[in-house]
């Protein structure tokens, strides 16, 4: 019988993170996910298989790349490097090849003993901090298998393991990743389900009953809401998320403002993006919604 353990797909790794959970941390951000936000910061994590990103203001248009593709997935059009993504073998040449470093291959396949080897560099930092490791996304709950086997092998190096998840995955999927998790970041997005679909795709219903699922576990949860200007930024919708937090028996949220970090990527990546041109928010913008949660009794904080 084989015992090859599975292999992964993964859009970065940050070490030396302090928003993803207690203390320090490192977080690996898997590839793939079933939510198409319409503000993502991280568009090239919602596709499953690596792909080439294209940054236009450093290219130098040598056209290195096109002539070392072996399967021929890169082409000019209008003097732009168009990818194919159905020829393309991710084989990387035409990255490593680039003299401006403008294209970007995102995604990469790494084994388990790859990644807990990036993560045992720093168990000085976690001991010190009470920190550990944070699987992010992407959603981590589109690769199950490999987060399974990861979050188990990690776990029996004494790693505290926070998830960072939309709770968007079958019931039984959903359970058997957070088995062993110690900490469950779940995200929020909208506290109506037509709203939701709208700005997400997916329907939150299926999120909801999970992390009920999970507060019946006795998980440890936060909750999060990232808020977005003219989607669920106003007073009423915070009178809506209290709502909804109560009954799912959670009694705090961090409140994340809309930014405007992975705008250049939708560039790269030749996709729309809705919210070009909306101004980004400071953490300063949410104080009323903050005190407005606050006085109906949740733990609402940026």
């Amino acid at each position: 019988m084989s015992t090859k353990l599975p292999v992964g797909n993964i859009c970065n790794i940050q070490k030396f993170s302090i928003n993803d959970g207690p203390g320090i941390r490192t977080t690996i951000f898997f590839k793939g996910c079933p939510l198409r936000c319409k503000w993502c910061a991280n568009p090239e994590s919602q596709y499953m298989l690596p792909q080439i990103l294209w940054d236009e203001t450093t290219c130098c248009h040598c056209e290195a790349c096109v002539n070392t593709c072996p399967q021929q997935a890169l082409t000019i059009v209008d003097n732009e490097i168009m990818y194919n993504k159905k020829l393309c073998t991710h084989c990387g040449k035409c990255v490593s090849i680039c003299p401006k470093h403008a294209l970007t291959l995102s995604g990469e396949n790494k084994t388990i003993e790859e990644l807990v080897k990036i993560c045992m560099q720093d168990i000085d930092f976690y001991e010190e901090s009470n920190g550990g490791i944070t699987l992010s996304g992407g959603e981590v709950l589109a690769q199950p298998e490999f987060a399974i086997a990861l979050i188990k092998a990690l776990k029996e190096k004494g790693l505290h393991i926070a998830i960072e998840t939309t709770a968007y995955a079958p019931k039984q999927t959903f359970l058997e990743v957070i088995r062993q998790v110690d900490l469950l970041i779940v995200d929020l997005k909208h506290w109506d389900i037509q709203k939701h679909m709208e700005g997400t795709n997916v329907n939150p219903v299926v999120s909801w009953e999970n992390i009920q699922a999970a507060v019946d576990l006795g998980k440890a949860i936060l909750p999060r809401i990232p808020i977005i200007p003219n989607f669920n930024d106003s007073l009423k919708d915070a009178a809506e998320f209290t709502k909804l937090l109560q009954r799912l028996k959670l009694n705090q949220v961090q409140l994340l403002p809309f930014h405007q970090f992975g705008e250049k990527k939708y560039t790269m990546l030749k996709k729309e993006y809705s919210y070009r041109n909306t101004k980004a928010l400071r953490p300063s913008d949410l104080k009323n919604i903050i005190d407005f949660m606050k006085n109906l009794k949740i733990n609402a904080f940026s």
